[in-house]
């Protein structure tokens, strides 16, 4: 989640590992020699796993927005989702505002409250909660959309271990480490040039622990948000396969929310997966230059606009802020959304890309690929570029199912093991 941001819108490791992922990734593909069918894109993306590893309609229906009702200034609603998508990992989004007088807690139950009460709960016959890979494959089975959830900002643990493994208990399945601020224990790309903030050099003791204790409850590791060294660091420390939830990449839109060809190799080698981000400022790097200033201008009336509780009237305000902006900039489209996803694969290899649309959480999409409903277009992009079926399958969810496979086996092997909770040192140390 980063509106008020973008309104509109690693350790050594074995050089060989590296060498030989890099080699997997660069393979040529060759465009089909007939014309895509409808039949085969509406096939594959029908038997396609589609998971989506962060959308932000949380910070929506927590006010009081009914996802079956139809989502006019966004992107999620059931109408768009049903039919296309098989997996939601809905964002347990904590602003660094509630980081005072100890809120951010309280915030994140009441987030992981609106996805289990007013998404799941509300609509039996549509979703069903998921904790597990397999939790995932039965939902696809059964027709139904598996809803997961993700924390969004470390600071949500307020420096606790114990709320780490309450909130594991309450089913979130992986974490951010940091949003756009830097905490008490790693650093964060949103501030980490700003000389006003503390900073720790990448993660702190603490932070090796909460990574730690990640690995041993089977939570994900996100390191969207994070600053580069802190990113490093995860690599370095964590003893299972990590994730970029919602990042793209950094050679070709220079937002250092996305990832470098190095950081993508790493992650690759690590065994992890980057989740393409649809954001407009991650796509293109004409939207990102020329978003700054107009950003500058509209970002307080946004603001004001996401104070209004009644949805009906929040959702006229984001509307006429958006329509304001409309024309004045150069948004992205589908084939940016392409030619993320390939540059990735080149890089890392086709096991470690996947999708993370951060749908409802930034201001500009592309207009061709702006909900679920849209993705049989990527998939015939995908298949024209000369992606194979089972490319696309990858992609669009086996990746991270196998993600999601790993760091649940370093689960069960440290459990085996009798693998103790880290004793924690002060997080600030």
């Amino acid at each position: 989640m980063q509106r008020p941001s973008h309104l509109l819108a690693f350790a050594t490791l074995p050089l060989v590992a590296i060498a030989l992922n890099t080699q997997a990734g660069a393979q040529t593909r060759t465009p089909p020699s007939k014309p895509v069918t409808q039949e085969q894109v509406d096939r594959i993306t029908r038997e396609a796993i589609l998971i989506d590893t962060h959308d932000d309609v949380t910070s929506l229906t927590v006010t009081g927005y009914d996802i079956a009702k139809p989502n006019k200034s966004g992107q999620t609603d059931l109408p768009r989702m049903k039919g296309v998508l098989g997996a939601e990992f809905f964002a347990v989004y904590v602003g660094a505002n509630y980081v005072k007088d100890n809120n951010s807690a309280n915030r994140a139950l009441q987030m992981i409250d609106t996805t289990r009460t007013d998404i799941i709960a509300a609509h039996p016959n549509d979703f069903v909660f998921a904790t597990t890979a397999a939790d995932i494959e039965n939902a696809h089975a059964q027709h139904k959309i598996a809803a997961l959830m993700g924390i969004e900002g470390g600071h949500a643990i307020e420096d606790s271990l114990r709320l780490l493994r309450d909130f594991y208990a309450l089913g979130v399945r992986y974490m951010t480490l940091t949003h756009f601020n830097t905490n008490t224990w790693a650093d964060s790309q949103g501030d980490v040039d700003d000389p006003k903030i503390a900073h720790h050099n990448g993660l702190t003791p603490f932070g090796k622990d909460v990574v730690h204790e990640m690995n041993r409850l089977g939570m994900m590791v996100d390191i969207s948000h994070t600053a580069d060294k802190t990113f490093y660091d995860v690599i370095e420390t964590s003893a299972a396969p990590v994730i970029a939830s919602h990042s793209s990449c950094r050679s070709i839109s220079s937002h250092t929310r996305n990832m470098t060809d190095d950081m993508i190799k790493l992650l690759a080698a690590k065994g992890g997966s980057i989740q393409i981000s649809f954001g407009c400022d991650f796509l293109s790097q004409r939207y990102f230059d020329d978003s700054k200033p107009l950003m500058a201008e509209l970002r307080p009336r946004y603001m004001e606009a996401m104070k209004i509780t009644e949805p009906a009237a929040r959702e006229a305000a984001i509307e006429k802020i958006q329509q304001d902006a409309a024309g004045k900039l150069p948004a992205a489209t589908l084939a940016d959304v392409v030619a993320h996803i390939d540059h990735a694969v080149q890089i890392g290899g086709i096991d470690h890309v996947g999708i993370g649309t951060d749908f409802d959480g930034v201001g500009c999409v592309p207009s061709d690929l702006n909900s679920y409903d849209k993705f049989p277009a990527l998939t015939r992009a995908l298949l024209e570029k000369g992606y194979t079926a089972e490319d696309i399958k990858k992609i669009y969810g086996g990746n991270l199912l196998r993600v999601m496979k790993a760091v649940e086996k370093e689960a069960q092997r440290q459990k085996l093991a009798g693998i103790k909770p880290p004793v924690s040192s002060s997080p600030a140390k």
